[in-house]
């Protein structure tokens, strides 16, 4: 195959031009779709040709001033027209054909259970017109959409609706305008037969909002939740950051077939319908928090991401870590703030720690890429969201909003990048930012190593820290904010006192500030050992080593008032207790829990007045992937049989504390969505877990999946059950009782892809040759697909290759249907330098017959080409 272009942030240029306004008609039909773009170009430099881009569409017509194709000069290649222009102002029209039904790539506008919708992030503008489809250039778009009233109810685009009315032979129209310039990957369209919720919010000005949400009709009794999302998160947005929303209408489409969860065009947001669709009886609490969560981060797109855009894509994290910050702080204040903090630290241990690891990690901000979609990452969110958390941690709530108020006077409506976030921030407190550049500019996850030294006589505790990066070139050193405290044995707090300006006083207590590769820390007047409390609130997303005895973790398990580092020491314990487990598998001995953790965990189960949600989390076990970090390579068969035989172990030694807490906290009231609810069903659900370990366990759970009356009982039963013979009648049950509704459906596909009963291979291709099994369905894809090689680590990793041949199979032919699904599919293969032999040749096999493809999609190509190359 030809080799894919790459590009690169040093090739950046400025626009040559302009264009005020877009006026687009859409004359929709499924397969001939006539698209014409009514586009005017000002301030243009002549001799500087411009691009319009192009992907997958059929050229019509083109004119300028007026004036047909053949007098104007244009060519047109593989990536659009390249177009010279004679004038420093013009309009230009130009007329495109495109079929959205056969579009099974979900880009540009495509059918979605007979409707149509459209995705332009990040490049997907493209596909339905000749443009310059680039972040920078912003436009105000007016759009009319003529289609056959009996099949498009509701004609639907970003703006305010201006007109609508009849047309001849059963034709109607509507006409958008939005007058807030955005970039083309936040065009919009939607039309089809869906029904509406309305409802209204009087934002803090007084002005009345109205808020439409659009569903299939069988849906209609599934968007409470959603709704009721939106407006605490616009109410949220007001009180928080001050921020109102601008346009008469907010509008959501919920859609069966969708890459992504979400997209944030301006005023009309498309989203999976697995992020609007919730009841009790369908819906589990995480489905619950995925809506509220993933609803408030498109609304608050519209402030940071539509008001404020990119400059290019290599500044994707601009928006995108900025607000899922925004909305892990949203969900912290809706629910718990310690549980949520704890809940994002196991997201990015167990998966953004393991990509910056990999043969993909790569700075929040890129420095290159060949297909951007790509870079929709962990590291450019999640990691990107801990960046700017630092901003928060250094400068306080205060200090932050004046950065925020200052980035929004300088450039609302502007196209910009990640130094005027910066600069911003720093201007608006009077303080040198200019080290946070590194945080931007380094791939890997920063190892942080503390050590203790305390002396009786002179009563002082010298703290040694050392930072490194072994992902980076660089040899800067990053600015890594530790939150502090000190206790003594007895759990009372000891005195900061340390010598010099050495702490900076924050709104969550003391924060060291490491700037140096290596630096000391020296605390007085302690009358004893302390012991320290390191990295409180998980303050950088770091590795924190420290010279902790089992002694001391197992004290701030038990006394810290910081939730993060009290979870954090009962895992450190365990984490211990699983490679101690590991190396006796190797040796061939038994598997045993160390006392330390054993005490930790009884001091857990103990503690009445311990928040549940804490309880609940730190009675789990490190995931998984987390634990093979720790490996290298990893020894798949020993980890497996160690952390089985650990979870065994504590099932035993505590069954009766498992099942009478179990049954304490089994409700069977009515649901409640409530941080309360939530923590005491999430405990349950551990005691469920570790019960079904033992030989009774799963009748217990198939006693809970008849009596069960809302979806999360439902499928903790099925889950632990899953693995036992018992699961036979109750998945049959489930099935024939919800056949009929996708999403949970997409539950009954995922379990039956974990589990480990059966032979797994065998049982996966029988999914995927299931009737309701359709490739054209991401989320359908990934609940069998995506979760086999994610969550079932036995199957996936059986020693004969199987489960990888498999999964490459696969990736091949979704590659020709949704190169992009296929692309998020590769991340497990990514990872085979890791394994132990023979996985490792077995993994490479596959990532190698996959590039050997003379039809690989450049999505799958950059993914699988960089896998293959040698790492330092």
């Amino acid at each position: 195959m030809t080799q894919p272009t790459e590009h690169f942030l040093t090739d950046y240029r400025p626009l040559s031009f302009s264009v005020s306004t877009v006026d687009l008609t859409f004359e929709l039909a499924p397969n001939a779709t006539r698209v014409t773009n009514v586009m005017r170009f000002d301030e243009v430099t002549l001799g500087e040709p411009i691009r319009l881009h192009g992907n997958g569409i059929t050229l019509k017509a083109l004119s300028v001033n007026g004036s047909p194709a053949n007098d104007v000069s244009y060519h047109e290649d593989d990536e659009g027209i390249l177009f010279t222009p004679e004038k420093t102002a013009f309009e230009m029209t130009v007329v495109t054909e495109i079929s959205p039904q056969t579009n099974t790539e979900l880009e540009g506008l495509y059918r979605s259970g007979g409707n149509y919708c459209t995705q332009c992030e990040a490049e997907g503008f493209r596909r339905i017109t000749f443009f310059p489809d680039r972040p920078d250039l912003l436009t105000v778009y007016t759009t009319r959409i003529i289609a056959p009233k009996s099949d498009n109810r509701y004609l639907l685009a970003n703006g305010n609706l201006v007109e609508q009315g009849e047309l001849e032979d059963g034709q109607h129209y509507a006409v958008w305008h939005d007058p807030y310039p955005k970039p083309s990957y936040l065009f919009a369209l939607v039309a089809g037969n869906l029904e509406r919720v309305r409802d209204t919010f009087i934002t803090q000005s007084g002005r009345t909002i109205t808020l439409d949400l659009f569903v299939e009709p069988q849906n209609l009794n599934q968007c409470d939740h959603a709704m009721q999302s939106l407006k605490e998160a616009m109410a949220w947005d007001e009180r928080r950051f001050g921020l109102e929303y601008d346009l008469d209408t907010y509008m959501i489409v919920a859609v069966d077939d969708f890459n992504m969860g979400a997209m944030e065009n301006k005023g009309l947001n498309v989203f999976n319908s697995k992020f609007v669709l919730a009841r009790p009886e369908t819906a589990t609490d995480t489905d619950y928090e995925g809506i509220e969560s993933v609803i408030a981060h498109e609304y608050f797109h519209n402030w940071t991401g539509n008001r404020v855009t990119c400059r290019d894509w290599f500044q994707l994290t601009l928006k995108e870590g900025l607000t899922v910050f925004r909305d892990q702080l949203f969900t912290a204040d809706m629910l718990s703030p310690a549980i949520k903090r704890i809940e994002d630290v196991k997201r990015l241990r167990s998966h953004q720690f393991v990509e910056d690891a990999g043969p993909m990690a790569h700075p929040i901000q890129p420095q290159s890429y060949i297909e951007m979609n790509n870079f929709y990452t962990l590291t450019v969110y999640e990691k990107g969201a801990e960046v700017v958390r630092l901003y928060h941690t250094l400068l306080g709530e205060a200090g932050f909003q004046k950065g925020m108020r200052l980035y929004f006077e300088r450039f609302d409506g502007q196209a910009v990048t990640v130094e005027d976030f910066r600069q911003a921030m720093a201007d608006a407190n009077g303080m040198d930012l200019s080290a946070m550049h590194e945080w931007y500019v380094q791939p890997g996850t920063p190892r942080v190593q503390m050590s203790s030294h305390y002396d009786q006589a002179s009563q002082q505790l010298r703290l040694s820290w050392t930072q490194r990066n072994d992902k980076s070139d660089s040899e800067r050193p990053l600015p890594i904010p530790v939150g502090l405290k000190l206790w003594y044995e007895n759990g009372e707090p000891a005195p900061m006192k340390p010598t010099g300006d050495a702490l900076l006083e924050t709104e969550k207590g003391p924060v060291f500030l490491l700037k140096d590769t290596q630096q000391t820390l020296t605390f007085e007047g302690l009358s004893a050992r302390p012991v320290v409390s390191a990295l409180r609130d998980f303050s950088a997303p770091v590795i924190l080593e420290t010279d902790h005895s089992d002694q001391e973790r197992s004290q701030l398990a038990r006394f810290d008032d910081d939730a993060f580092v009290r979870w954090e020491s009962v895992q450190a314990l365990a984490l211990k207790t699983i490679i101690k487990a590991v190396r006796a598998v190797e040796a061939g001995d038994s598997v045993s829990l160390a006392p330390a953790f054993e005490q930790a965990i009884l001091d857990v189960l103990d503690q009445a007045d311990l928040d549940l949600g804490l309880k609940a989390l730190a009675l789990t076990l490190p995931d998984l992937d987390y634990v093979c970090e720790q490996f290298d390579p990893i020894p798949v068969d020993a980890v497996w049989q160690a952390y089985r035989g650990v979870e065994l172990c504590l099932a035993q030694t505590f069954e009766t504390a498992w099942r009478e807490l179990y049954e304490r906290l089994h409700d069977r009231g009515p649901y409640a969505y409530d941080a309360r609810a939530l923590a005491q069903r999430k405990l349950k659900q551990v005691c469920l877990h570790y019960l079904s370990c033992l030989p009774e366990g799963p009748k217990l759970a198939k006693r809970l999946f008849e009596q069960s009356i809302h979806m999360t009982d439902t499928l903790a039963a099925l889950q632990a059950v899953n693995h036992d013979s018992l699961r036979t009648e109750p998945m049959q049950v489930f099935y024939q009782r919800w056949r009929h509704e996708p999403l949970v459906l997409d539950k009954w596909f995922a379990l039956q892809a974990k589990s480990r009963q059966g032979d797994v291979i065998e049982q996966i291709r029988a999914l995927l040759a299931h009737p309701d099994f359709h490739y054209q369905t991401p989320n359908r894809v990934r609940s069998v697909l995506g979760v086999f090689a994610r969550q079932n680590f036995y199957g996936f990793h059986q020693k004969d290759g199987q489960g990888y041949q498999l999964l490459g199979e696969q990736i091949h032919k979704l590659d020709s249907i949704n190169p992009q699904v296929a692309a998020r599919l590769c991340a497990p293969l990514t990872q085979w330098r890791r394994l132990d032999s023979p996985r490792q040749g077995l993994m490479r096999e596959v990532l190698e017959a996959l590039l050997s493809e003379s039809t690989l999609s450049a999505d799958v190509y950059e993914i699988v080409s960089k896998s293959l190359k040698n790492e330092r």
